[in-house]
């Protein structure tokens, strides 16, 4: 189970990591049209699906990075208060009842949605019909049943992941990787805090503490 674990982990975070530089063909299309429209006077009529497909590739392709990282948004008011293996269960439970399914209806309705797509023109695909630049939007539709795929593998990862937590009471660990600034500087604050006791200790006179 660690090794699958491992392998999904290691994989979801290649797939994560390659899509993150869409955010970058996003910023450098947006400012582009951004100058051409305001500077020159002469809009794109690309810059629209270009927005809107990378924005929504890197959200989609993201979902199974931020499952692997624990990084999705939890109301754990209640659940914070348990043990670890109560955790577990519960999750457990949750990924069989709710996960699974709406994932598996998300990759065959995608996997329909874009054979569809990919099927106009004579099997050239769909073209966007929101600009007259006849931008092809087939590879878009695409990443759908891409991102629910890499979501239902890393879903059996996180269930292997409960599983090995229901037998030994521990969370296995997430692989590492980049910490929000937040975390950083708390742990470095902690860190000095603990220097300085220790300093302290070392400068006590001996025989103080008798």
């Amino acid at each position: 189970m660690k090794r699958f674990i491992f392998f999904v982990d290691s994989f979801t975070a290649w797939a994560g990591k390659a899509f993150a530089w869409c955010i970058l063909l996003l910023t450098f299309g947006t400012a582009y049209e951004v100058f051409v429209r305001y500077a020159l006077r002469d809009p794109t009529s690309w810059a629209f699906d270009l927005s809107y497909m990378m924005y929504g590739t890197l959200f989609m392709m993201a979902g199974a990075y931020a499952l692997a990282r624990d990084s999705h948004v939890r109301g754990d008011v209640v659940y914070r208060l348990w043990k670890p293996q109560t955790q577990a269960k519960v999750e457990l439970t949750l990924y069989i009842i709710f996960f699974f399914p709406g994932i598996l209806a998300f990759m065959i309705t995608g996997a329909d949605y874009a054979l569809e797509s990919w099927s106009y023109n004579y099997g050239m695909g769909e073209v966007s019909i929101n600009s007259p630049a006849g931008v092809p939007i087939s590879q878009f539709k695409t990443v759908l049943p891409v991102a629910a795929s890499l979501l239902f593998l890393q879903g059996i990862a996180q269930v292997f992941r409960c599983i090995l937590c229901i037998k030994t009471g521990i969370w296995p660990p997430h692989l590492e990787d980049v910490e929000e600034l937040e975390s950083v500087l708390m742990h470095e604050h902690q860190d000095e805090i603990a220097q300085q006791q220790d300093s302290s200790r070392s400068e006590m006179p001996k025989g103080t503490g008798q």
